[in-house]
C-alpha cells in the first residue's frame, strides 16, 4: 500500500478509523487515542478524546512520537515520558500533554510502516503485555482499513479515466458485411488496433492478422455463434500491435439478419481495456496480499472473487467457493444480520459496516463493510473474535466493578442509616429501603425479643402493592408456625434459611390464618431467603428477602451483599439494644443523686433535669435546695467538669461535701464555697466544677418585708431574676471567681439582692444556653427573652416553656434548673398545692420502644 504526498480523502476522512481510534481508547482506558500517517510530515487521520481540530491537522515528523514508534518498528511502551530518554525532548511530553504513550506501527501490504496507532494520556502509567496485545488487534484492523481505502481510491481514479475515454470518443465502431466480406472501421478503431486507414485492409484477415494467436480460436467461435444464431457477440481479448505491444479490447456486437433470418451484417462497438486489465491486475495482487479477507458477489449472490485471507477465515477452498451460492455454502447466514444487511446495500445502493457472529464451524464474531458494485456486492471482513473477547471481557470486568461500587454505595448508605440513629426500630425499617429493589422486591423486617417476634418495618418495589404487605405484615406472626417455619429455622441455626419456587405456596403452609395465605398469594413470591441478624452470640432480627418470578433467586454477589448488610445491620442493632440498657441505667443513676427540693412556706421552688440526648453515660450537671438551721433556703446548680462514671461519681461528692458544710456551718454561700475547695483539696477530690450557692433569707421579725438573695459563684453562667414588673436581667459577679477545685486559698465574696414579693430567680447549667450552633452569649440572651416572655405563667410553666425554647429536641448537653419564686404578700400559699417534685423536662415524643435518654 503506497500512501502518497496528497493522501485521498478515502483515508483522512475515514470513519472506520475514528470508530477504531475510540475502540483503542475505550478498551486501553486511555483519555486519548490516534491515527497517525507519515509522509514528509505527520497527518492526524483519526483520534478520539482530541481536542477540536486536531483531527486532519499536520505537523513535523520531528516533533512526533509516532515518528519515534515507526522507527521503532515494533510496539513502543512509554510508562514515564518525561524520563524516557527516547521522547522526553519532544514538544507534546515537555509540554505536559503526554505522561504515558503506547504506540504500534501501521503496516502496509507489502510491510512498509506508513504511521501508527498510539494510546495516550497525561499521567504516568505501567503498560501491560495484555495493553500491547489489544492495541496491536486494533492496528492490525487500523491497517486493513487504510489498505481499503487505497483500493478504493485505485478503483476510482481507474473508472473516472474509463468515463474520461468514453466521453472523449474512446470507444471505436465497426461494420461487418458478411454478404461482401467488407468490414470497415471508424479512425478510433483503427487506432486501437495500429492501423493507418491506407494500411488497413478492410477484411476480417486485418482484424486476425493483429488478434493474438491465443485467443484467436476463442474469438473466432464468438462470432461463428453470433452469425449462426444472429445473436450478440461480445469478446474481449488481446491484440498484437507493431513492434509487439500488446493491448487488451472488449468488443460487443450484433448479427443483423436478413429477410430470410439469416444474418447479413454484424454491428458493434469495441474499447481499449489495457488499462482495465491492469488495475485489475494491480487490484488483484493487493487483494491477495492484504490482511483483511475479501470477496465479491453478483447479482445471484454467486462469489467471483475470494482472496487468500477470506479463503482462511471462511474454511473453504477457492475452487469450492467460486460459482457458488452464498445462501447454500452458509446456511446459518439466512436471515441472521449477514442476509439482511447485504440485501439492504444491494436494495439501497449505499455501503453499510456492522459486526455479526456466524456459528459453527466458523465459531467467530467478523467486522464487515459491504458496499454495491455493478455486478453485484463486495464485502471485506475481519475476524474480530480476539477483539470482541478482549471488549466483552473488559465490560465485564467495567459491568463487575460497577456492580461491586453499587453493592459498596448500598452498604455504606444503609450503614449510615444505620448509625445515625440508636432507635432500634427506627434503624431496622430503615434497611427496607436500602434492599428494595436491589436485593429483592420486598421485605419484612422483624425484631426478635424476649417476648417474641414483632415485625417493624417493611417495603415492596411496586407502590401499589405496599398496602397489601403492610396488611400481611400485621396479621402474618399471629398464626405463624413457629417451631419449623423458615422464621423459626433462621432463629434456631442462626443461619439464612433459603425459600425455594414456588415460595408463595412454601411460605403458605406456615400460616395458620386464611387471610395470611391470600396475602402471601398475591405477594407471589417466586423465591426468598429469611437472613439473620446476629452480633454477640444472639439474634437480634430477622430479614426477610422475596423475588418475583422475573428474577433469580438470590445468591452469587448479591447474597453476598445480603449477608453483609445483615451483619452489618445486626451489630448496629445490638449495639442500639445496648446503648438502651446503659442508657436506662445511666439515667437511673443520675436522678437517683438527684434529691427533691425543699417546700419553704414563703416561695415556690421548682427543679428539672434534662439528660444529654446522645450520652450514654451519666453526666455531672447537678441541683440542690435545702433549708439552713436558721431557715433560710439555700440554692444550688453545679456543674462537675467531664462527662462520664467518674464525673458522676465526683460530682455526688462535690455536691455532699456542699450540702453538709452549708447545713452544718450555717454559713454564707461564699463562705460554704471557701470551704468546699478546702475541702476538696484536703480530701484529694481531684476535679474542678462550676457552681452557683444562693441563699434567700426571710424577712427579719415578723416576716414582713424583702427578702435578701446573698449569692456566690464560682466561673458558672449567671442566674437570671425576673422581677415583678416583668423585666428580667443576669446576676453577674462583680468579679471573676474561680472554678472550685483550682485553689483553696482564693478570696470568694458574697453578692447581695433585695427580692421583692412575686419576683422569680433561675439558676441552671450551660447546657440550657450553649451549642454547638449557638455560642453561649446568644444563649444567654435568648434565655432572659424566653423568661419576660413567659413571666405570666406559674412557675412549672414557666420553667417548661423556657426548656421547650432554648432546648428543644434531643439535647446535646445535660441540662439541670433550679427556679425560685416569692409568693406575693398578699396571696398566701395554695393549701391545695402538694410537695414539689423533681420534674423531667418535657421531651418530643418518641416510639413507645425507645429507652428514654441518660445522661
Amino acid at each position: 500500500m503506497q500512501l502518497p504526498d496528497g493522501l485521498p480523502e478515502h483515508v483522512t476522512r475515514s470513519t472506520g478509523l475514528d470508530r477504531l481510534a475510540d475502540l483503542a481508547a475505550r478498551l486501553l482506558h486511555a483519555p486519548a487515542a490516534q491515527v497517525s500517517l507519515l509522509t514528509h510530515e505527520q497527518l492526524v487521520a483519526a483520534g478520539s478524546g482530541l481536542p477540536p481540530g486536531t483531527v486532519g491537522s499536520t505537523g513535523p515528523l520531528e516533533d512526533s512520537l509516532c515518528t519515534v514508534t515507526v522507527e521503532h518498528g515494533a510496539p513502543l511502551v512509554v510508562q514515564d515520558a518525561a524520563t524516557d530518554e527516547r521522547v522526553r525532548h519532544l514538544p507534546p511530553v515537555r509540554t505536559g500533554g503526554v505522561g504515558a504513550y503506547l504506540g504500534v506501527p501501521l503496516e502496509s501490504g507489502d510491510g512498509h510502516h506508513v504511521g501508527a496507532l498510539c494510546v495516550f494520556g497525561p499521567d504516568p502509567r505501567a503498560w501491560t503485555a495484555g495493553d500491547v496485545t489489544v492495541l496491536t488487534e486494533v492496528a492490525r484492523a487500523a491497517s486493513s482499513e487504510l489498505e481499503l481505502s487505497a483500493v478504493s481510491a485505485d478503483l476510482e481514479r481507474d473508472r473516472m479515466r474509463w468515463e474520461l475515454a468514453v466521453s472523449a470518443g474512446g470507444v471505436g465502431s465497426f461494420d461487418w458485411d458478411l454478404r461482401t466480406g467488407t468490414l470497415v472501421w471508424d479512425d478510433r478503431l483503427l487506432q486501437i488496433f495500429g492501423f493507418t486507414r491506407a494500411e488497413f485492409g478492410r477484411t476480417i484477415d486485418a482484424f486476425n492478422s493483429r488478434l493474438h494467436p491465443d485467443d484467436a480460436a476463442r474469438v473466432g467461435q464468438a462470432l461463428d455463434e453470433a452469425i449462426a444464431g444472429s445473436t450478440t457477440y461480445e469478446a474481449e481479448y488481446r491484440v498484437v500491435l507493431p513492434g509487439g505491444v500488446t493491448r487488451w479490447v472488449q468488443a460487443r456486437g450484433t448479427a443483423v439478419p436478413g429477410p430470410d433470418g439469416r444474418a447479413t451484417r454484424v454491428l458493434g462497438v469495441a474499447y481499449d481495456t489495457t488499462a482495465n486489465r491492469d488495475s485489475d491486475a494491480r487490484l488483484t495482487r493487493v487483494l491477495e496480499t492484504m490482511s483483511a479477507a475479501f470477496y465479491s458477489l453478483d447479482a445471484r449472490w454467486r462469489f467471483t472473487y475470494v482472496n487468500a485471507e477470506a479463503e482462511r477465515l471462511l474454511g473453504r477452498r477457492r475452487e469450492e467457493l467460486l460459482g457458488g451460492d452464498i445462501w447454500e455454502l452458509f446456511p446459518a447466514a439466512v436471515g441472521s444480520p449477514f442476509e439482511t444487511h447485504y440485501r439492504d446495500v444491494v436494495r439501497t445502493g449505499h455501503p453499510q459496516s456492522f459486526e455479526a457472529y456466524y456459528p459453527e464451524p466458523l465459531d467467530g464474531w467478523y467486522e464487515l463493510r459491504a458496499w454495491p458494485t455493478a455486478d453485484g456486492l463486495s464485502v471485506y471482513f475481519l475476524d474480530i473474535t480476539e477483539r470482541r473477547s478482549a471488549q466483552q471481557a473488559a465490560e465485564a470486568a467495567l459491568a463487575s466493578a460497577d456492580r461491586a461500587t453499587r453493592r459498596l454505595e448500598l452498604l455504606a448508605r444503609a450503614s449510615q442509616d444505620l448509625g445515625a440513629t440508636l432507635d432500634i426500630d427506627e434503624a431496622l425499617a430503615s434497611v427496607g429501603g436500602h434492599v428494595v429493589p436491589a436485593l429483592a422486591d420486598w421485605c419484612i423486617i422483624t425484631r426478635v425479643e424476649d417476648h417474641g417476634l414483632r415485625d417493624v418495618g417493611t417495603w415492596h418495589v411496586d407502590p401499589a402493592m405496599r398496602g397489601t404487605l403492610e396488611r400481611y405484615a400485621a396479621i402474618r406472626l399471629e398464626t405463624l408456625d413457629l417451631t419449623s417455619s423458615f422464621v423459626a429455622q433462621a432463629i434456631s441455626t442462626g443461619e439464612p434459611s433459603l425459600v425455594l419456587a414456588p415460595a408463595a405456596e412454601s411460605m403458605a403452609q406456615y400460616l395458620g390464618s386464611p387471610e395470611a395465605r391470600a396475602l402471601v398469594r398475591e405477594l407471589a413470591p417466586h423465591t426468598g431467603a429469611v437472613l439473620p441478624l446476629r452480633a454477640r452470640g444472639r439474634t437480634s432480627a430477622l430479614i426477610t428477602l422475596c423475588r418475583g418470578a422475573g428474577r433469580p433467586r438470590l445468591g452469587g454477589t448479591d447474597m453476598l451483599a445480603a449477608l453483609e448488610l445483615a451483619e452489618r445491620a445486626g451489630l448496629a442493632v445490638d449495639n442500639a439494644r445496648l446503648y438502651s440498657e446503659q442508657h436506662t441505667i445511666a439515667e437511673g443513676l443520675q436522678r437517683s443523686l438527684l434529691t427533691a427540693p425543699v417546700e419553704p412556706d414563703h416561695m415556690q421552688v421548682v427543679v428539672r433535669y434534662q439528660p444529654a440526648a446522645e450520652a450514654a453515660e451519666v453526666g455531672g450537671d447537678w441541683y440542690d435546695a435545702f433549708r439552713q438551721p436558721d431557715g433560710s433556703t439555700v440554692l444550688v446548680i453545679g456543674d462537675v467538669m467531664g462527662h462520664d462514671i467518674t464525673a458522676a461519681a465526683d460530682m455526688s461528692q462535690v455536691r455532699s461535701l456542699l450540702r453538709g458544710i452549708a447545713y452544718a456551718t450555717g454559713a454564707t454561700p461564699a463562705t460554704i464555697l471557701s470551704t468546699l475547695d478546702a475541702a476538696m483539696q484536703g480530701l484529694g477530690v481531684r476535679t474542678s466544677a462550676t457552681a452557683v450557692v444562693a441563699r434567700v433569707e426571710q424577712p427579719a421579725g415578723e416576716g414582713h418585708g424583702p427578702h435578701v438573695l446573698r449569692w456566690s459563684n464560682a466561673g458558672h453562667p449567671a442566674p437570671v431574676l425576673l422581677e415583678p414588673d416583668g423585666t428580667t436581667r443576669l446576676l453577674d459577679a462583680r468579679t471573676n471567681d474561680l472554678l472550685l477545685g483550682v485553689s483553696a486559698s482564693w478570696p470568694r465574696e458574697d453578692q447581695e439582692l433585695r427580692l421583692e414579693a412575686g419576683s422569680t430567680v433561675l439558676l441552671y447549667t450551660d447546657g440550657l444556653v450553649e451549642r454547638r450552633d449557638r455560642p453561649v452569649m446568644v444563649g444567654m440572651a435568648q434565655l432572659q427573652e424566653a423568661v419576660a416572655k413567659l413571666a405570666d405563667r406559674d412557675l412549672d410553666a414557666l420553667v417548661d416553656g423556657v426548656l421547650a425554647r432554648l432546648s428543644p429536641g434531643r439535647n446535646e448537653d445535660d441540662v439541670a434548673l433550679v427556679a425560685v419564686r416569692l409568693h406575693p404578700q398578699d396571696r398566701p400559699r395554695p393549701p391545695e398545692a402538694g410537695p414539689s417534685r423533681v420534674r423531667p423536662a418535657p421531651t418530643p415524643s418518641v416510639d413507645p420502644s425507645r429507652p428514654s435518654p441518660g445522661g
